[in-house]
């Protein structure tokens, strides 16, 4: 029917028109977005799966950043058991060389080094966190790296060095030493920290003099950590410091030398000892003593000795320096106030002894306790390689499984990401000849609405014509 009150060609060419112009919009949106779906109204559930992937993807890309941090953490740990195995090696030529009873040198210089190589593996140990004062990785440390079914399962790499310590203590190596004197036990009282805010005084005296110094107690010390302390303190002394089995403080050296214990705290109050693992004689000087000191074949002569404290060391010291005499020394005694212990790692004589000396001429006190024993502490860190060893085979199977995590994490962001790019990204070829088709329909749907909006003349030129 012809109407020049409602043109339908018009109608239908305007309805195809908008049509192909969407069509153009679209494809043009596509092409430039590189998106297929650019809104929830193109494709909604397809656009909420893409989402789920595309956050898969944003997790695992993080994960893969912290299980690369995982893997430099356990670098940092692996790093640092290496140099404590290093030390190991050489704790086992110290102790070896000293077990030989062909050694001609001094077994205290070796076991300065051996004592500072246990302070340097505490050290190390609560650097890399697993000492006794530092233990921040002696747990199981759990890396989140994600792909799993949810945060709870499959999505964390875990490894376990829960309890793990590698200070001296935790390989088994407190206490030992390559020294053949027995130590001393000072007192009988297990150490305990010394407090915060509390202190602890010790006095030790050698040939050279007194040597006084104080621990404090810190918040968050521990009796290992004030142990290290202890020792550094006692390193330049030629003395170090161990616990024994039930935890009692003692000191070894090979060496003449006393000490004493103020204030509770690592020892017991009050203690008081001289080197019992030396020969030893007490003596308290009186008027004008003569004696003499024999070591084989050398003597040391003491004449009219009469000075008392540090004087009377001196001049026994001399006396001994004089006569060639190395292996024995006079100390100032803490057994009595005032008095002098003469120490010596071999046997000595005295003779023409006064009456100050507590043993007969020609006599003196046999060492206390069983010897040193640097056997033992071969066997130890024998042990504490094994020990080592098994801290170190956790920390590399966790760097390689982390590595392999990281293989899967990225595997899996290649996957996630292909998915979400078949449900979300542009065809760009298909939408291309789309828009070459949209773009000839709209030309052609706006030549037929010229045409349509023509057909009204044509009703004028007939009714002209009536």
């Amino acid at each position: 029917m012809i109407s020049l009150v409602t043109n339908i060609d018009s109608m239908l060419a305007q309805q195809n028109l908008n049509v192909n112009s969407q069509q153009q919009s679209n494809a043009i949106q596509q092409l430039t977005s590189g998106y297929r779906i650019n809104s929830s109204a193109n494709d909604a559930a397809g656009l909420s799966v893409a989402n789920g992937y595309r956050n898969s993807v944003a997790e695992l890309n993080q994960g893969v950043l912290n299980a690369n941090q995982g893997v430099s953490q356990l670098q940092i740990i692996d790093g640092g058991l290496s140099n404590i195995s290093q030390m190991l090696d050489r704790l086992q030529t110290l102790a070896t060389e000293s077990a030989s009873q062909t050694f001609t040198g001094n077994r205290q210089t070796l076991d300065t080094e051996y004592q500072g190589l246990l302070t340097e593996i505490d050290r190390q140990a609560n650097n890399v966190g697993l000492g006794d004062s530092n233990t921040q990785n002696a747990t199981n440390l759990s890396v989140y790296i994600g792909g799993g079914q949810s945060s709870y399962a499959n999505s964390a790499a875990t490894v376990n060095l829960t309890g793990q310590s590698v200070s001296a203590t935790g390989l088994g190596l407190q206490g030992t030493g390559v020294l053949n004197t027995a130590p001393v036990a000072m007192g009988a009282t297990a150490a305990a920290v010394i407090a915060s805010g509390s202190s602890e005084t010790f006095n030790i005296q050698t040939a050279s003099g007194d040597h006084a110094f104080t621990l404090y107690g810190q918040t968050g010390d521990t009796v290992a950590s004030q142990m290290t302390e202890l020792n550094n303190q006692l390193s330049g002394m030629g003395i170090s410091a161990s616990l024994t089995a039930g935890n009692i403080l003692q000191l070894q050296s090979g060496n003449a030398f006393s000490a004493s214990v103020t204030n509770a705290g690592l020892a017991a109050t009050g203690t008081k000892e001289d080197n019992t693992g030396l020969y030893n004689v007490q003596y308290a000087p009186t008027a004008a003593d003569d004696f003499t000191i024999t070591v084989g074949s050398a003597v040391a002569t003491i004449g009219s000795l009469s000075a008392t404290g540090q004087a009377g060391v001196n001049q026994i010291n001399k006396a001994l320096e004089t006569a060639g005499i190395t292996g024995v020394q006079a100390v100032l005694s803490n057994v009595s106030a005032g008095d002098i212990s003469i120490q010596g790692s071999s046997s000595f004589t005295i003779a023409a002894a006064g009456a100050g000396f507590t043993t007969a001429p020609g006599s003196v006190n046999t060492p206390s306790g069983s010897g040193g024993d640097p056997t033992s502490a071969i066997n130890a860190i024998t042990a504490a390689v094994q020990t080592l060893g098994t801290v170190q085979g956790i920390v590399g199977a966790g760097e390689n499984k982390l590595n392999y995590a990281i293989n899967l994490a990225q595997s899996q962001i290649t996957s996630f990401s292909s998915a979400q790019s078949q449900i979300r990204d542009a065809n760009v070829a298909a939408e291309a000849a789309t828009l070459t088709q949209s773009q000839v329909l709209q030309q052609s749907s706006i030549a037929a609405m010229a045409q349509a909006n023509a057909e009204p003349q044509a009703v004028l030129a007939l009714l002209q014509k009536l």
